[in-house]
């Protein structure tokens, strides 16, 4: 049988998809700033003008890897939170914990983004956006902890959730330069801290 013929939406929407994971895999390896649109275009097997027929610029082609590994993601935390919220947080801070070495190069990439981010304010709102999709669960699921047990939450559940992701980001910052220190487990250690003081009730 002869495979259908892409529509010409179908074909703009498979060439942006080539981009994106061409980016991904591009920036992950070489970072953000060492990454030309040039060289993406060319691993994408396209124009650097189809890259610009799709995205406004290299931030915003970034932007776009970001949300997309942040919608899987999100999709994960919700699932995993739909049934014991305390458990689902700790799967959460395993599975960070077990990206170790496979995903140095996403994490040191996203971390350089971050400080580019810094220095350029008219990015923070949409980074902000797209980081808070995955805040705004963990919060939710550790309201939920709190109610199962009968506590008060030490903090309102959104900063506590930050406060909580900064740490784990944080680790995962540091462990790049210190595995000596910090072991793969020690965020999960920290999460268990975290949710045992909730369930008793600890301020």
């Amino acid at each position: 049988m002869v495979p259908a013929r892409l529509t010409r939406a179908e074909r703009r929407e498979q060439t942006r998809d080539d981009l994106i994971v061409a980016a991904d895999r591009l920036f992950t390896q070489g970072g953000f700033h060492a990454t030309s649109l040039d060289q993406i275009a060319a691993a994408a097997g396209y124009t650097k003008g189809a890259v610009y027929s799709n995205f406004d610029s290299k931030e915003d082609l970034f932007f776009t890897v970001y949300e997309r590994r942040v919608a899987e993601a999100e999709a994960q935390m919700r699932e995993l939170f739909a049934g014991d919220a305390a458990a689902g947080l700790e799967r959460i801070s395993a599975d960070t914990a077990g990206r170790i070495n496979r995903d140095d190069g996403w994490l040191a990439v996203f971390f350089e983004f971050w400080a580019h981010v810094i220095r350029h304010p008219e990015l923070r709102g949409r980074f902000a956006a797209i980081h808070r999709r995955l805040q705004e669960p963990a919060a939710g699921a550790l309201e939920r902890v709190a109610a199962e047990h009968g506590t008060e939450l030490p903090e309102a559940a959104l900063p506590l959730a930050v406060a909580a992701g900064a740490m784990q980001i944080g680790l995962a910052l540091e462990r790049l330069t210190q595995p000596d220190v910090v072991d793969k487990a020690l965020g999960v250690r920290m999460a268990h801290l975290l949710l045992d003081d909730i369930e008793r009730g600890t301020r």
